[in-house]
Order: C-alpha cells, then sequence, then structure tokens
C-alpha cells in the first residue's frame, strides 16, 4: 500500500470534456477539471462562484441583447423583441419604440454603430437607422441615399442573364415596362427601375415579362435596351445581410439573392454606394468568388477587413482600400455559423466567431512570421460545453467571453493568451439564456423563466439569481416589490444571515424576524469537482486498484460557508459556517486559510472524482488550490 500526496494549484484549464478523461499526459489535465458550474476562472487559478443575476425588468417576449455605447459615461442596452426596442440605462427603462423586426428575424439580425446611430440589418427586412437623440427620445427610419430618381446612390445592377432588354411600351392610357425574357416578380411592385435615363415605377404586376408602371424622365417608346438596372437592395432581392464600418466607409456583406457580393460605400458618405468611375473616394462593389457560393455571415473591421463566410475566412486588403487597390485574400476554411449570427468578438486582436460546426469556438488571428491568418479552436478540450451557439460578448473588464447557447446554457470563457489561459465553465439557473450583452462593465442577460423573459444583469455581491435587495432604516418583516417571483421559493439573506426559504405570495415575502436589509432571489448552486486521479503519474490510470481519500485541503479565500462532499453523497457532506457556530444569526465571517476535511472508505471506481464542492448557500465562495492525500493497494 502507497501514499500518494498531491497538491493542484490552478484550474486555468477549465472544466474538461470526458474524452479527454485518459489524456493525463495532457498539461491541461493537472489544471483542469471534471466538473465547474456556476463559476468563473480567476486568471491567477482559483475558481470562484459566480455573481448573481439582479432583476432589471420583464422584456415583452423572447429576443437579442444589443449594446450602445456612446462613450462611458452613455451607454444603453437594447432589448429587441417581436416589433418592439425596449431602451435601458442605468438599471432602468427609458424608452421603448416600434421596430420592423419580428420574433422570428431577430436571430439573424446584424448591426454596426457610430456615435449616436446604430444601423440594423436583416436579409429580409428594410435596412435600419435607429438614432439617439437624448437618454429618452430615440428614432428609427428606413436607410435613405443621396440623389434622387436615377441619381440615386443605391447600388444598382442586373440579375440573372444580363442579355434582356426592357422596352417602355404605351398600351392606351397605360404605360408597360416589358421585358425579352422572363424577369419580373410581384415583389418588383414599387420597385424603380432604370431604364435608359428615365425612372420606371411599376404599379402592378402582369406576368414575368410584363408591368404597369409609371415613368418619369427621358426614354425612347416602343425600343429595346439593354441600358438598364434595378436596385440590388429591394423587396424583390432582399436587404443587406451584414454590416460594419472600416476606413471611413459603410461595408454591407451579402444580402438575401447576392450572398456572396461586398459593397463599400464612398469614403465618409455612408450611403452612396455609387461607382461612378473608379475614383479612390468613391464606392466599391465586388464579388468573393470560390469553388462555391459561400453566403457572407459577418464582415469584421479588425486588423483587416475581414469577411466570414460559410465556406471560409478572407482578409480585404489595400492601404488605403479604393476601387484600384482592394485585394481579396482566403485565410482559412472553417467557415462561420449560418442560421444564427453570432456577433464576432475582438479579443485582444484575435477576432473570435462561432465556426459552422455548432461545436467550436474559432480564434480568427494574425500571424506575423506567416503573414497570414489562423483559425485556432479554443473549444478543443472543452468540446460537450459548445452546443450551437446562439449569441456571443465579451467582458474586458473580467476577461470573460460569455457564449449562449441553443439549450438555454451559458458557457464562459476566461482567455488570456499570453498567459495561455482559456479556460470553460458552464453557468445553469432556472429557465434558459437567451442572450447576452456587455455594456461597459455590466454584462446583461435575458432569460426565459417559464414564460416569463427577464432583463437580468451579473452582479457582484449577489448570490441569488433574478434577485432584488432592500432596505430600511427600521426593520421589517414584508418585504415587497417580488411579482416578477410570484409563487417561488427563494432564497433570502436578512441583514447578511441565511435564514429559511419563503415563497412569494402577491409580490411579497413576510420574514420571521424583521430585518433592515434583504436579498431575495432563486438560488442556484455552484459545482466544483476535479477530474479522476491518476496514481500511477501521467502516464497511467488506476488499472482498476482500490483507492481511499485520506483528507483533502482546500485554500480558500474571503469564504463564509463551505461545503465538501468526500465521496459519501451529499448528506454526508462536511458543511463549514466560518465564524461564531454558537451565534447562527450573526452573518458568516469571511475566511481565508485552509480547510481540512478527513475521509474513509475506499473506492474501486477509478474515474469517480475523491471529492466535490456543491452548496447553494448564497454566499461567495472561492477555492485557490486543494491538497489530497490518498492510500492506493499495490
Amino acid at each position: 500500500m502507497s501514499k500518494l500526496r498531491q497538491t493542484k494549484t490552478n484550474f486555468t484549464a477549465g472544466e474538461l470534456a470526458p474524452e479527454l478523461l485518459g489524456r493525463g499526459d495532457l498539461a491541461a489535465y493537472e489544471s483542469g477539471a471534471g466538473v465547474l458550474r456556476n463559476v468563473f476562472i480567476q486568471p491567477t487559478g482559483g475558481v470562484h462562484r459566480r455573481a448573481g443575476l439582479g432583476h432589471i425588468g420583464v422584456a415583452a417576449g423572447p429576443g437579442r441583447l444589443v449594446a450602445f455605447e456612446f462613450n462611458s459615461e452613455q451607454a444603453y442596452l437594447l432589448v429587441f423583441t417581436h416589433l418592439k426596442v425596449g431602451v435601458y440605462m442605468g438599471g432602468a427603462k427609458v424608452a421603448e419604440f416600434v421596430a420592423p423586426w419580428t420574433a422570428a428575424h431577430l436571430a439573424d439580425i446584424d448591426w454596426t454603430q457610430s456615435a449616436d446611430t446604430l444601423l440594423v440589418v436583416h436579409p429580409s427586412v428594410v435596412p435600419q437607422k435607429i438614432t439617439r437623440t437624448s437618454h429618452t427620445a430615440w428614432t428609427i427610419a428606413a436607410w435613405t441615399y443621396p440623389g434622387t430618381g436615377v441619381s440615386s446612390t443605391i447600388p444598382w445592377g442586373k440579375f440573372g442573364t444580363t442579355s434582356v432588354t426592357m422596352g417602355i411600351d404605351p398600351v392606351g392610357s397605360d404605360l408597360r415596362l416589358s421585358s425579352s425574357a422572363p424577369y419580373f416578380l410581384p415583389e418588383h411592385v414599387g420597385v424603380s427601375f432604370r431604364v435608359q435615363n428615365a425612372l420606371v415605377t411599376p404599379i402592378s404586376y402582369l406576368t414575368t415579362q410584363a408591368m404597369h408602371c409609371t415613368v418619369s424622365g427621358t426614354y425612347t417608346a416602343s425600343t429595346p435596351s439593354a441600358d438598364w438596372a434595378e436596385p440590388q437592395f429591394s423587396a424583390a432581392r432582399g436587404w443587406p445581410s451584414s454590416v460594419t464600418f472600416h476606413q471611413d466607409r459603410l461595408v454591407v456583406g451579402g444580402s438575401r439573392d447576392l450572398p456572396n457580393h461586398m459593397w463599400m460605400s464612398a469614403v465618409g458618405n455612408f450611403f452612396d454606394f455609387s461607382t461612378g468611375t473608379g475614383l479612390d473616394h468613391e464606392a466599391v462593389h465586388f464579388e468573393i468568388l470560390s469553388d462555391q457560393v459561400d453566403a457572407i455571415r459577418h464582415v469584421f473591421s479588425g486588423r483587416h477587413l475581414q469577411v466570414f463566410t460559410t465556406g471560409g475566412e478572407w482578409m480585404v486588403l489595400g492601404e488605403p482600400l479604393t476601387p484600384r487597390t482592394v485585394q481579396l485574400r482566403r485565410q482559412t476554411r472553417v467557415g462561420a455559423q449560418s442560421g444564427v449570427r453570432v456577433p464576432p468578438r475582438d479579443v485582444d486582436g484575435a477576432t473570435l466567431f462561432a465556426a459552422a460546426s455548432g461545436r467550436e469556438l474559432r480564434e480568427f488571428l494574425f500571424a506575423d512570421a506567416e503573414q497570414a491568418y489562423q483559425s485556432a479552436d479554443l473549444a478543443l478540450l472543452a468540446r460537450h460545453l459548445v452546443k450551437n451557439p446562439v449569441d456571443m460578448d465579451y467582458d474586458p473588464v473580467r476577461r470573460l467571453i460569455h457564449v449562449v447557447m441553443a439549450d438555454g446554457s451559458l458557457a464562459v470563457v476566461t482567455n488570456f493568451r499570453r498567459e495561455k489561459v482559456t479556460g470553460w465553465t458552464r453557468q445553469h439557473t432556472d429557465g434558459q439564456f437567451l442572450s447576452v450583452a456587455v455594456v461597459g462593465a455590466d454584462t446583461y442577460a435575458l432569460i426565459n423563466r417559464d414564460g416569463m423573459v427577464c432583463v437580468e444583469v451579473f452582479e457582484d455581491g449577489l448570490n441569488t439569481d433574478s434577485s432584488l435587495t432592500g432596505s430600511s432604516p427600521t426593520a421589517k418583516a414584508t418585504w415587497s416589490g417580488l411579482t416578477h417571483l410570484n409563487g417561488r421559493t427563494v432564497k433570502v439573506k436578512a441583514d447578511g444571515v441565511e435564514v429559511d426559504d419563503a415563497v412569494v405570495a402577491d409580490g411579497s415575502i413576510t420574514l420571521v424576524d424583521p430585518a433592515k436589509t434583504v436579498e431575495v432571489g432563486m438560488p442556484y448552486s455552484h459545482v466544483i469537482e476535479p477530474l479522476p486521479p491518476l496514481p500511477e503519474g501521467p502516464q497511467g490510470g488506476g488499472n482498476g486498484r482500490q483507492m481511499r481519500l485520506v483528507r483533502v485541503s482546500l485554500r480558500v479565500i474571503d469564504t463564509p460557508v463551505l461545503r465538501v462532499d468526500t465521496g459519501r453523497g451529499p448528506t454526508a457532506a462536511v458543511f463549514k459556517r466560518f465564524g461564531r457556530a454558537d451565534v447562527l444569526d450573526a452573518p458568516p465571517t469571511p475566511f481565508t486559510g485552509d480547510v481540512t476535511v478527513r475521509a474513509l472508505g475506499w473506492q474501486r471506481d477509478s474515474v469517480r472524482p475523491l471529492w466535490r464542492v456543491e452548496q447553494d448557500s448564497p454566499h461567495p465562495c472561492c477555492i485557490l488550490s486543494v491538497t489530497t492525500e490518498t492510500k492506493v493497494t499495490d
């Protein structure tokens, strides 16, 4: 019988996939964990219970969160729901306006911001410009283009064969626009064509080759002409799919019927898409040609203009970008996710994007040695946590990447590339995460809680979800304002002490003992579980040998309570409440130091963890390192 002493100094590799249980040769095995639930990884190595979720308000329904930041002091959260947009500032709703996007559209919208203006696009909806005029006054309007009539700077073009000719024929008292081959769609009604020097607007659909129309401008009657064009953005051909600003140009990536085309506006004139004579300041339009038609999913302004398509990643070169200098080069062939538009995010110069497989989070990073981009997979060791992302945002203050999954879970990555820290954890709540947005130093989440969609914010100091806090100059027993928690059993901290759970009725709870301060919210459990031990060293496993945990010592910091299960189940878990145990009506004292728990019993299951921390007590918990002593049969 041999004795083994092992010290785990950090958790920076995060929760590892079960497929890695036999890979003790990996450095990540030493710094990884089997389960990390509802905790965040510190860049220094420890793990701590995640912040609770403070209740902000109830949204009109499922939707999408978008950050709108004018500067550090004027930042807003936009909540897009079915045909509405709500505006929140400082945790309060300050405005709401009608919008054209239905609930079905919101998964595929894209947006970009410049100063007080947010541009929002969807391939099936007229692109919109949202403008803030004051904290409480917001307007929304369709894009408009400089010029009128045939001089409009909307991008013009032809669809299908270029050999089609069009003519304007008088038929009785009416005018008819006719084509030499089938071309027209019912959706062309109201979409103005440019025929010769005339603007022709169909007013009713007749056939695929004829439409009643009105005409302004000069033309030669009854003479078919190849000199014609229609808007490339319209109800008939679809609208822009993705947008960004780059080098003082508005860049549009793809549309419904031209999914692999790119448009760049004139310099400083964001809605002027007239290519003119190819002067340096004029607009640019080109098509991404590859072995297949790859739809553009994102255009992103980084070190270069980056283009993410369903089949690969590209960079657009040109310093500056002009019609004569623009170059397009494919970099990698990963492909971006389709169906749901997950916005790429910049993290220390790398662009993170959800890959087409739905199981990868890729880091698109320029390598100076190769003078090209590479796409490393950040989820390689935690593939089980990535399940079809639907939204993503990055908190640069805490260096946390929040990724919302289709199953309603939230995966969080602590990322420090230079320190080689990439650690995944999974966040759960009583409900489904729908969307996430980082506004300034605050991370907001949209959560469906049994049909009630709540806007909530991760708030340091809270240890319950959908929670509210209150204070009173005099102690009181009844606390109200909890309508969103009606019928739920909630955790309660009164004057810093965890008291009996309560059930919210008519928006209020009544305490047994009055209190001056309370935190009331839904419980959540955090779980920390190590990987199975490798008693024969990094190259081997347990080989079925019996193992007994003698003791486990956890070094904690600022932790008032701790529950440790050493293998005998939750009911036998050791519960530590720091401070005076005989004064239960006083808040526990945050403890820093080592907590040692002895254990009994042998185990044959070589993949079962030796210890586990799981608790829903509404108090902080931070574990820095763990030392285990075990005995193993020879």
